[in-house]
């Protein structure tokens, strides 16, 4: 860490986050690229492990007051500073405009988080970039007009597909203090952003990608026979989107003589719920519940399991997956995988060449879990043709140096 101001601040949900490892894979390459940047976290850690990226990580980390009653004092002193910045006034017609259309706490909160920001920012800041369209771009965006700087961010799933359309046209469009880029991880992401601005150059696909340099080689896996035990995973948090309500009624209608086994790592609101999904179907012996793992756990489950399965869907209330980088993992290690056509997965999975995708019913999902187990050459060969195009298409470096150029151009129009 530098006492030396840094030119570009980056605003994030929270920091560090074990959910988000794709941002803190980023950023740590990005740094060691030689960019300098602050990250100003919208709120403090509620995980209780990190991420071997997190210690990597040298930048300052800064904490916008969560909530604005917990530090009246320095809400105010930013709130009277800020209306004196030269932007004040474009940024509170914009504010006032939204509350218009969604007038709610949590719009409140995040102009009160930007006037914090906007304050607090080093003389020498020369650009903003946020991780996620909705929340954090909102204080980004807010924070940029007040200090005429320019602003970028990069959106990811739920941001995008939640969002009223008419903010995000107004985020993308340069008449109404748009950004100066956006990046998103997936070419289905991508497209829907273009056809909402009138700048769709401004959007570019920059696929997370992995540094192999992170992961094992992958182990020397021996083929199993039909008769052999069936060691099935999956990592992901436990929320609608993900579909795991399908995948425990699904691991419910196998036959009972399979010898299966399904391991699940990651927490959630429905932890709980779909524990108790389990009892009643009386599976829960076939289980293992293992909650948020760090990193070399996760890799280590995957090395010993024979299928990862992953049963997206697109949530009630629109929220969908991107392209979830465990996916990448999962083929780092080459292990089958098993998902669903939801958003920009079929970019990565192609159905019979690099998995299988299927429908997300459960009669589906359960006779695509007895076709891996019934036929154990299938899985490792899709699994090697998986990890040919991780290795091909799907790694870090053509992402960040198309970012690192991005935010070097924005900085300079910031200086």
């Amino acid at each position: 860490m530098t006492d030396t101001p840094a030119p570009l601040a980056i605003v994030v949900k929270g920091w560090p986050r074990l959910s988000e490892t794709f941002i803190a894979q980023e950023l740590v390459a990005l740094e060691e690229a030689g960019l300098r940047f602050d990250i100003w976290s919208l709120r403090h850690p509620t995980d209780t492990k990190t991420h071997p990226l997190h210690d990597r990580l040298q930048a300052r980390v800064r904490y916008l007051p969560e909530y604005l009653r917990d530090d009246p004092e320095r809400v105010a002193a930013a709130q009277e500073a800020a209306k004196a910045m030269p932007g004040y006034d474009a940024a509170w017609e914009v504010f006032q405009q939204d509350l218009v259309r969604d007038d709610t706490p949590n719009r409140r909160r995040r102009f009160g988080q930007a006037c914090v920001m906007a304050h607090e920012l080093p003389a020498e800041t020369r650009g903003i970039y946020a991780h996620f369209l909705h929340t954090p771009s909102s204080v980004a965006r807010y924070a940029a007009i007040l200090r005429g700087l320019p602003w970028s961010f990069s959106a990811h799933a739920k941001d995008i597909w939640t969002s009223p359309e008419w903010e995000l046209r107004e985020k993308l469009n340069p008449a109404s203090h748009g950004a100066a880029f956006g990046a998103t991880c997936t070419d289905f992401n991508a497209q829907h952003l273009r056809s909402l601005t009138s700048a769709p150059d401004r959007i570019d696909l920059v696929y997370h990608g992995l540094d192999l340099a992170r992961f094992p080689e992958p182990p020397t896996r021996v083929q199993r026979a039909k008769s052999d035990p069936f060691q099935m995973m999956s990592v992901g948090r436990m929320v609608e989107k993900k579909g795991f309500d399908n995948l425990i009624d699904a691991l419910a209608l196998l036959p009972n003589e399979f010898d299966w086994h399904w391991t699940h790592i990651g927490g959630g609101d429905l932890s709980e719920p779909m524990k108790a999904r389990a009892e009643t179907h009386g599976i829960n012996d076939r289980i293992t519940w293992r909650g948020a793992c760090d990193q070399p756990e996760v890799i280590a489950a995957m090395r010993a399991a024979d299928l990862f399965v992953l049963p997206s869907r697109i949530a009630k209330d629109g929220d969908r997956d991107g392209l979830p980088n465990v996916l990448m993992e999962a083929a780092s290690q080459k292990l089958p995988l098993l998902s669903t056509p939801v958003s920009a997965i079929p970019e990565f999975i192609t159905s019979g060449t690099t998995g299988v995708l299927s429908d997300d019913a459960p009669a589906a999902l359960a006779e695509a879990m007895q076709r891996f187990a019934e036929d154990p050459s299938l899985g490792p060969r899709l699994a090697e043709a998986a990890h040919d195009r991780l290795h091909a298409e799907f790694t870090m470096a053509p992402g960040i140096r198309q970012l690192h150029k991005r935010l070097t151009a924005m900085l300079a129009q910031g200086g």
